[in-house]
């Protein structure tokens, strides 16, 4: 892959470092400064010329420090005559505000995508954005991947045949449906009111889930809010076991300790897209990379080849 040259910010080194060994090619360095006056500035440490340059940098906290440092990424690529940039985003965290649900109300999902098109993005490599609509607000093309199948490879593992896949939420029924048709199981959905980021009011589970082992599947896990208040329900709807499965597993504060701690609960399993400092780790923790994924599907956007192809 000659013309190729991939960089990355400082969000989530390891994951990049992970892409470039399964494509075979060198990620280069990116120098990343900050002024007296607490401007950053950013130096891209390789040749970019007519290359075509991809820049790995998943929105993760600080959200706002790492998204500054991806634009800056992005106008030195430009200002370096890259022959085309693809922005590889594992986790766009503005994706969750892509609606106005509330008077006079910011849409920072469109608002984020704008600012990545002006500061020169060719186009956008993105995993699991938390709905579908959020692809369309950007204006350069997007290819949207998903980690249904690394997470049904894993629960392939177990025994099946009375286990049901639940969404906590109708939002993400129609990714719970795919993922079951995956595993072969039935489905069941929350009916879930949200009143706020960390209030949430799980009313009914939607699905037969009695004396069922029970896989709870979402795109994302903050602060464990919603799935915490869907446990509690199918508790008293006699589940036997609880496995909770997402793509981002951003797990903000306790998170993982309080979820891991919940009664029926045998395992916590989520992808790399988000990195998961030491720390905050628990022994029902399962991390499964992404990374072939991600660099399958930038070796098939540099030579031209579909991308939708790979979950044919």
């Amino acid at each position: 892959m000659r013309d190729i040259a991939v960089f990355s910010g400082t969000a989530h080194p390891d994951l990049a470092a992970e892409i470039c060994a399964h494509l075979g090619v060198p990620l280069h360095p990116v120098r990343v400064s900050r002024f007296a006056n607490d401007c950053l500035e950013v130096q891209l440490q390789a040749n970019c010329r007519e290359r075509d340059v991809f820049l790995i940098q998943p929105l993760v906290p600080p959200v706002q420090e790492n998204l500054v440092e991806l634009l800056l990424m992005i106008d030195a690529a430009r200002g370096a005559s890259a022959g085309r940039i693809t922005v590889v985003l594992p986790h766009y965290a503005y994706a969750r505000s892509d609606k106005k649900d509330a008077p006079r109300i910011s849409i920072g999902a469109r608002l984020v995508a704008d600012l990545l098109t002006s500061a020169g993005a060719d186009r956008v490599l993105a995993m699991t954005l938390h709905s579908p609509q959020v692809h369309g607000f950007f204006s350069v093309p997007v290819d949207h991947l998903h980690a249904l199948r690394e997470l049904a490879t894993h629960f392939r593992r177990y025994d099946l045949s009375d286990t049901v896949v639940v969404s906590p939420d109708l939002g993400n029924a129609k990714e719970a449906a795919a993922f079951a048709r995956l595993l072969g199981t039935p489905v069941a959905a929350g009916a879930k009111q949200r009143f706020s980021d960390d209030l949430v009011k799980i009313s009914a589970v939607i699905g037969e889930v009695a004396d069922r082992d029970v896989i709870v599947l979402d795109d994302e896990i903050a602060k464990g809010s919603t799935v915490v208040e869907l446990m509690e329900h199918l508790r008293g709807l006699k589940v036997r076991s609880i496995r909770l499965a997402c793509t981002h597993g951003l797990f903000s504060g306790d998170a993982l300790r309080r979820l891991s701690d919940q009664d029926g609960v045998l395992e916590i399993v989520c992808t790399n897209t988000v990195p998961i400092a030491a720390e905050k780790r628990v022994p029902k923790l399962q991390v499964l990379s992404v990374a072939p994924a991600l660099a399958e599907a930038m070796r098939r956007i540099h030579n031209g080849e579909s991308v939708s192809a790979l979950f044919a």
